[in-house]
């Protein structure tokens, strides 16, 4: 992600009009839902200025020219890219638009931690710092040519207290919610030329309180309900997350579950007949949401365009997952289902890390017999992992030292790290492609060599958000209270289950 230590240049681009990108209110005659912005912005080009302290004779032995640059542009292979063929050919060695790809759609996943206030001494505890219109900018993502279309919200009032945030102080924002994403869509032109359609972004927070949760994961599965096979089961925490709601707290009058559905159906109805993707990401916990919503919202058949006669004739938009650290999120017959409904899903994992080796222990998809303890006896601590795994080993850097802090090994920047010096299994030479600062690594944790002259922990707000007033004391601005969900909220979910409720069982069931 750009940050302090990158240079920045600016050229201007010509963006096509917000209010067309958001079609459930007009920017010149309704209020500014999350506040976007009435005018079009500057790009900004975010170039590295240097990877830190290092000396020309590490820079030539680290920095990769890479040879190997893929020919074809990406919007003539974004299918593939997007793991159409569940990215044979393109992990070993690393397609370098495989690369930048994972990188960018991690880059969204840490922008849920960059902007959301963990401080517990802060009203605004559990919330994020920044105004929809602002996000990207004030993260120095405003080149990427998304815009924010609404905020994620999940009720705390669940079976994983140390996953939330609170507030030490009486008077606060909520006493239920804690924001927990957002949806994005693409809307500058140049990027939607490059990408070959417009990408559709759904972000998901974790958490950096490193495996505290994991603690509060008891293991046991429960049904999804999202269809009729009550053999597909995830794990209840997770559910529990995706899926309460909070009747008494604005915020939370829909569930994560609900505001992502209805969002999406929002949008796919609104840019109906333009290539689109569907990309969800998420770090740990995060990663866990994000597989869990493109399953559901595969399983509801969303990603089903309303063109042609048939089930089979409708044109279908690809649902792709990147997920980073991410723990096992349901049984064998979850993992079997999302492969069936084409859920494409790139787990990015460190092989020293310990979270995606929870939960399912005992049994996993590692085990030989695992199918059979399923249907046999119905164990009911049977985890399975979906997807395509990347597996990356921090030993490889010689940036990174060596620890014993279970945390650095989990942490998101490091991963992003891993990425760009990662060349193919079996090669032990780390090269840095992306030139992607060093210096990131060090946001939240303490994981670069000393040499390098990166503090760590160097992430936060000028003079911690405190303000001076006109009155020369410093004080904790009021932030713009953001509304909780847009109008058209229930009138999306209404259409999602009347279409579902339409559809005969066995086609909802397969499709």
């Amino acid at each position: 992600m750009a940050c302090m230590l990158l240079s920045l240049n600016k050229t201007k681009i010509t963006t096509p009009s917000t209010s067309l990108a958001f079609p459930w209110f007009n920017l010149q005659n309704t209020p500014n839902f999350l506040g976007f912005p009435r005018k079009t912005f500057q790009k900004t080009s975010i170039k590295c200025s240097s990877v830190s302290s290092l000396t020309p004779h590490e820079l030539e032995e680290t920095l990769d020219n890479y040879e190997g640059e893929e020919e074809r542009p990406l919007s003539e292979s974004w299918e593939e890219i997007q793991g159409c063929n569940d990215w044979e050919g393109l992990i070993d060695p690393l397609n370098s638009h495989l690369r930048k790809e994972i990188i960018r759609y991690g880059e969204f996943a840490q922008a849920c931690y960059d902007s959301f206030d963990f401080d517990p001494h802060s009203k605004y505890c559990g919330t994020c710092k920044y105004q929809g219109a602002h996000f990207f900018e004030k993260l120095d993502m405003r080149d990427y040519g998304y815009q924010i279309s609404r905020y994620l919200y999940a009720t705390s009032n669940i079976n994983l207290p140390n996953f939330f945030q609170k507030s030490k102080l009486s008077s606060v924002w909520s006493i239920h919610a804690n924001w927990m994403g957002y949806v994005a869509v693409t809307t500058d032109e140049e990027e939607i030329k490059r990408l070959g359609r417009r990408d559709i972004v759904i972000a998901w927070r974790g958490t950096v309180t490193y495996l505290e949760w994991i603690y509060d994961l008891k293991d046991i599965l429960c049904s999804a309900n999202f269809t009729n096979d009550p053999s597909i089961k995830i794990e209840s925490g997770f559910y529990d997350l995706y899926t309460k709601k909070e009747g008494s707290c604005t915020y939370c009058t829909f569930s994560a579950r609900e505001q992502v559905l209805a969002e999406v159906k929002r949008l796919l109805d609104y840019y109906r007949g333009e290539e689109l993707s569907i990309s969800v990401t998420g770090h740990s916990l995060g990663a866990a949401l994000a597989i869990l919503s493109a399953y559901d919202i595969a399983e509801m058949g969303l990603n089903y365009m309303e063109d042609g006669d048939n089930e089979d004739s409708r044109p279908k938009i690809p649902i792709t997952v990147y997920s980073f650290a991410g723990p096992r999120v349901g049984n064998l017959k979850f993992k079997e289902r999302c492969d069936e409904l084409g859920v494409k899903v790139l787990r990015v994992i460190n092989v020293h890390d310990k979270v995606p080796t929870v939960p399912g222990i005992l049994a996993n998809e590692k085990f030989q017999f695992q199918k059979y303890m399923e249907d046999t006896i119905s164990f009911p601590w049977s985890y399975a992992h979906v997807g395509v795994e990347l597996a990356l080993d921090q030993t490889q850097s010689p940036f990174l030292k060596h620890t014993n802090d279970i945390s650095c090994a989990h942490n998101l920047e490091a991963h992003l790290h891993l990425v760009d010096g990662y060349h193919g299994k079996g090669q032990d030479q780390f090269r840095l492609v992306t030139k992607r600062d060093i210096a990131l690594v060090n946001k939240c944790c303490d994981f670069l060599k000393s040499d390098y002259g990166v503090p760590p922990n160097w992430r936060q707000d000028e003079n911690k958000g405190m303000v001076r007033n006109g009155e020369g004391r410093w004080v904790l601005p009021d932030r713009p209270r953001v509304e909780a969900h847009p109008a058209e909220t229930a009138h999306h979910l209404d259409q999602i289950f009347k279409i579902v409720r339409s559809t005969p069982a066995s086609l909802n069931h397969d499709h």
